[in-house]
């Protein structure tokens, strides 16, 4: 009768153990693949792309963007990617990376803004930003994620964002937070970051862009941002909205700290 209990209690130990077993196996294959993956990752053609169109003279004003001022000073690269979203004097905004980009590329080479806030993902000068969005991103990579707060407008984008994230609506009644607001949540085996705490997890926020092997394409903080509010079957955003720069100024002070990765490779 011992024998025939221990026997028992090994084969519901065996079962209790057994979905924490297929979970870590999941989440260890999906680790080696990225790990192959980021060896040759398609978003290095992209960097080349992006740093090319910096120095390149294009617009009615046939000037490059080695003038855009990104937070650093003008011309500065190295360091900008990790203190955006940040407020600019300039325009009177608090402004994303790819907002910002838009806002040069207006003003230094007289494109116009519509053609990326009315264009289309992977086309045109909306590529063309998502490109220059690569190249300064990998120039700060493996530093600190650092957003200031020190201006009134980028403490407000904050608590926005933060409200932002924990809106429900849409036919599925969802928020960011349903995803995103605490530990343990997967979807097609794959973790969900949690991205409300402090430093939140640099594989959510910081890793974009990224290039997606699933759609074959390189996605900006924008285009995820943007499909996050399809998924919850929220209308799109406008491109560089508002409502987007304040959820990148929210998750990204809850980043603080984290080392950017940026630009990676997702599924």
């Amino acid at each position: 009768m011992h024998a025939r209990s221990l026997c028992l209690a090994a084969l519901g130990a065996l079962a209790l153990a057994t979905p924490a077993l297929a979970q870590k196996t999941s989440v260890q294959a999906i680790e080696e693949y990225r790990e192959m993956l980021q060896d040759g990752n398609p978003a290095d053609l992209f960097e080349m792309k992006g740093q090319d169109l910096w120095s390149k003279k294009r617009g009615p004003k046939n000037a490059s963007l080695e003038q855009c001022d990104l937070g650093k000073g003008p011309g500065v690269v190295k360091g900008a990617f990790v203190e955006l979203p940040r407020w600019f004097a300039d325009t009177g905004k608090v402004q994303d990376l790819e907002s910002r980009l838009v806002t040069c590329m207006s003003t230094l080479q007289g494109i116009d803004p519509n053609e990326v806030i009315k264009g289309a993902w992977g086309k045109g000068e909306r590529a063309n930003t998502t490109a220059l969005a690569t190249w300064i991103a990998s120039e700060s990579k493996g530093l600190r994620m650092n957003l200031p707060q020190s201006q009134p407008q980028e403490r407000v984008a904050y608590e926005v964002g933060k409200r932002l994230f924990f809106l429900r609506g849409g036919s599925h009644d969802f928020a960011c937070a349903s995803c995103h607001g605490e530990d343990g949540k997967r979807i097609r085996l794959q973790d969900l970051p949690k991205l409300t705490g402090n430093p939140g997890d640099g594989v959510g926020f910081s890793a974009w862009p990224a290039y997606r092997v699933s759609s074959g394409e390189m996605w900006s903080m924008q285009h995820r941002l943007n499909d996050c509010y399809r998924q919850q079957r929220f209308p799109e955003p406008i491109f560089g909205s508002d409502a987007t720069i304040a959820l990148g100024v929210y998750m990204g002070v809850n980043a603080k700290g984290d080392k950017s990765a940026a630009p990676t490779i997702k599924r």
